[in-house]
């Protein structure tokens, strides 16, 4: 589905994903993380909202985001470990009670989603959300 929607507004044609900016693909790769999330949550059972957004929580913040990249960064490309880089180092400002770091990491983990939705690469996407539901 994620592929139907790149191909439907043509994103990447006009721009290639490594212009669009850091806070951008973040932008875009936190609804695809958040996607997977929600997507996962719903696969054994249909759940009451109120608990499906209680676990969505737990996995969808600055804090899980950042522990993702620890458990990924040895098997990131360079490509995608420049990706992350650009994002984390964007000039961004957290939320008053998030950790800096973790809030900097979250964002080159969102960016790094964003970029791999652009460049259509879906199966690399659910390679390294596999990572923060399963190892």
């Amino acid at each position: 589905m994620l592929d139907t929607f790149t191909k439907e507004f043509r994103l990447g044609e006009k721009v290639p994903p490594a212009q669009y900016s850091p806070l951008a693909l973040a932008y875009l790769g936190d609804c695809v993380y958040e996607l997977f999330v929600r997507t996962y949550l719903l696969r054994d059972a249909n759940f009451p909202v109120k608990m499906l957004h209680k676990s969505a929580v737990k996995l969808v913040n600055a804090k899980a985001q950042s522990d993702l990249y620890q458990k990924i960064k040895d098997i990131l490309t360079e490509e995608e470990n420049a990706v992350y880089k650009r994002g984390r180092n964007t000039n961004s400002h957290p939320p008053k009670n998030q950790d800096m770091v973790d809030y900097k990491s979250a964002t080159g983990v969102e960016a790094l989603i964003g970029y791999l939705y652009l460049k259509g690469e879906s199966d690399r996407i659910l390679e390294l959300l596999r990572y923060l539901v399963e190892k």
